[in-house]
């Protein structure tokens, strides 16, 4: 579940489909080079690996190679993106409720001989360690292990999903293989204090809404 406003942004910056062209052109070219390793990937697939941000997630620490996270149900997805919509407006007191936003959903087929799954005998001893709401330092050690030993996946339990399906947090692009991005959706997120409402661009489509407290507290 990825936010798509790419092209709209640069729409609202540029006078003719021409000059967005060459906005488009501009801000490529003020971008990291694509590692090799994920040139011939989709862009859905590859832009997590682009990048090294000086913030870490929870299976990778500041500056680390990039890792694409995905959810095995939508539901769980939207969870994921709801969080951090409503992280976004709480951290930033004097920021007004978010309108819709709309999101790119998509299906990718992950295959590796190489996984740790954090839910299953012996690594669920530790769920308290990999189940953490605030704090990523136990995941992001554990990544950096399984990076060394050769893995390319992990699977875990999700903490804002008030069902708590399973996500996984892919290391190695070479996991996709020459895989597309497949059933792709566009949804509609908007965010308040109180809660988020995601739903799909479509008549009579389906929607979900998450308390404040369930993407918070795991209730």
């Amino acid at each position: 579940m990825v936010e798509s406003q790419h092209t709209a942004s640069t729409m609202r910056l540029a006078d003719s489909l021409e000059e967005q062209a060459v906005l488009e052109v501009i801000l490529e070219d003020s971008k990291p080079a694509l590692p090799q390793n994920v040139a011939k990937l989709h862009y859905l697939l590859a832009t997590p690996f682009r990048y090294r941000p000086h913030q870490g997630s929870r299976f990778r620490a500041a500056f680390d190679p990039g890792v694409w996270y995905g959810a095995e149900v939508l539901r769980t997805a939207l969870a994921e993106k709801s969080y951090w919509r409503l992280r976004f407006l709480l951290d930033s007191p004097a920021t007004p409720d978010l309108k819709p936003v709309p999101h790119t959903a998509f299906r990718a087929t992950v295959r590796t001989g190489g996984a740790l799954d954090l839910t299953i005998p012996p690594l669920v001893r530790d769920r308290s360690s990999w189940t953490a709401r605030a704090s990523y330092s136990d995941t992001q050690v554990l990544a950096a292990a399984a990076r060394a030993a050769g893995m390319a996946v992990i699977r875990y339990e999700s903490v804002r999903d008030p069902q708590q399906a399973a996500c996984a947090a892919v290391l190695d692009p070479a996991a996709f293989g020459r895989g597309q991005p497949r059933l792709q959706q566009t949804w509609f997120i908007a965010a308040a204090r109180a809660r988020v409402r995601a739903a799909r661009d479509e008549q009579d489509g389906d929607s979900w809404e998450f308390s404040a407290a369930q993407l918070l507290e795991g209730r």
